[in-house]
């Protein structure tokens, strides 16, 4: 699991932040509808939960952090660029620093019989279903996310020529 999650955590990070720097700076504040999160509430939202999440596992976040408010603090482009950057760099070391038998160690905040290892599978998920939201966001503002832009310019196989 530890692998491939970082995996996961790599990927997202290239795409949401090729994501945040394809959108123009004056969509950050579009949201779809009254009491929906914004474009730039999406991305901190994402950045505030690779904090958030870790630390059900005793990862600290970083010195002054508010989970509850830090998706509102800032539209800035390149700050949240930053941010993202920052918690996705945070996310993927609490994961690196992971031994096997730490995936198994019991987590009773999420139930039972819950584990180190469901907090990891709730970070991975958590990150593709924002991620998910964020392409809706883009794609609905004609932004085509830059890794599906150059897909598309490669040449499909089988194409003639």
């Amino acid at each position: 699991m530890k692998p491939q999650a970082i995996l996961d955590l790599q990927d997202m990070q290239k795409k949401f932040t090729s994501l945040a720097e394809a959108m123009p700076a004056n969509k950050m504040t579009w949201r779809p509808g009254d009491g929906v999160r914004s474009v730039a509430e999406i991305f901190m939202h994402t950045a505030g939960a690779n904090y958030g999440i870790p630390s059900m596992m005793g990862v600290k976040p970083p010195e002054g952090f508010n989970g509850k408010a830090f998706e509102r603090t800032t539209t800035d482009k390149a700050k949240i660029v930053t941010e993202l950057n920052k918690s996705f760099d945070a996310a993927i070391a609490a994961v690196q620093g992971m031994t096997n038998a730490d995936f198994a160690k019991a987590d009773k905040k999420l139930g039972p019989d819950a584990n180190d290892g469901d907090v990891v599978y709730l970070l991975v998920v958590h990150g593709h279903d924002m991620l998910g939201q964020a392409i809706a966001y883009a794609r609905v503002n004609g932004i085509v996310p830059p890794w599906t832009a150059e897909a598309l310019k490669k040449p499909q196989a089988g194409a003639e020529k």
